[in-house]
């Protein structure tokens, strides 16, 4: 669900599912479902260079050196962690997001749940793309973590500093909410212009067992999920200009977006645009 307050009013909500994954069980995922695989096309294709790209340098940030050269995406998760002081200790990182769908990819936002080796809430990354391709980690630490009616709650409000949407400016705020995960899911992301919410977004579903024929009967009930999503954006974008809300260029706040990976041409014109 998405709900726009200003500077007008835009709501829509639509249906997805999404694949929860355990990093240490990715090797295996595959079994026994025939149109699934990891880092190889399928009908459902999980590729671990898709996510947390830290090995190819980070635009207007510091700090991404020390998590180059792992080709694994739960060594990448947990480099991370280390750098920011956090370590996992043999924990357990679980992955939210849709793989390649027909060979096409997109998730505006993925997210990591990440567990110590006693199995408690230790860190979660939410993990940003925008239409762009660009992507943005945020980290939200231990001093995020509170208690919460359905177990655990990470929550942080954090300078936003990336062009997600033509319709928002790069220096609002981001406000996290995500609970850990259990039989539910429960993920709510605000944007704050100062003291005022603009944007509500939320994400809430039921955990249901991977299967051979539930996931066959996801791709009849929802064909070509991430193709959908992308259409969907437009269109809502669509809307928007109709509306007359105010827009502005991705090249015209270069400076504010930051810390992010694969730049966009229109912010780092040296950069090689991606096919």
């Amino acid at each position: 669900m998405h709900s726009r307050f200003a500077p007008k009013a835009h709501r829509f909500d639509y249906r997805i599912f999404m694949f929860a994954v355990d990093l240490d069980e990715l090797t295996t995922l595959g079994k026994g479902i025939p149109f699934l695989s990891v880092n190889r096309g399928n009908v459902y294709a999980f590729h671990e260079k898709d996510y947390l790209p830290t090995g190819e340098g980070m635009h207007n940030g510091q700090g991404a050196g020390a998590q180059t050269g792992a080709s694994m995406l739960k060594e990448r998760v947990a480099a991370l962690l280390k750098g920011h002081g956090i370590t996992m200790k043999g924990g357990r990182v679980t992955l939210l997001t849709l793989p390649r769908v027909f060979g096409y990819g997109f998730n505006p936002v993925s997210f990591y749940f990440c567990q110590d080796s006693e199995g408690r809430p230790l860190a979660a990354i939410a993990e940003v793309t925008n239409t762009f391709r660009e992507m943005k980690p945020y980290l939200l630490g231990p001093e995020s973590l509170s208690p919460s009616p359905g177990g655990s709650r990470f929550r942080l409000r954090v300078p936003k500093y990336f062009y997600v949407s033509p319709f928002s400016d790069v220096d609002v705020a981001f406000d996290f909410s995500l609970e850990v995960p259990g039989e539910e899911l429960v993920i709510r992301i605000d944007d704050y212009a100062g003291e005022e919410r603009t944007l509500a977004s939320s994400l809430t579903g039921k955990r249901k067992a991977l299967t051979r024929a539930r996931l066959a009967w996801y791709t009849l009930k929802y064909p070509i999920v991430t193709l959908r999503t992308i259409f969907l954006i437009h269109l809502h974008a669509l809307f928007l200009a109709l509306k007359r809300v105010p827009w502005f260029a991705k090249a015209a706040r270069a400076r504010d977006q930051r810390e992010l990976y694969r730049p966009h041409i229109s912010i780092a014109p040296s950069s090689t645009p991606l096919n």
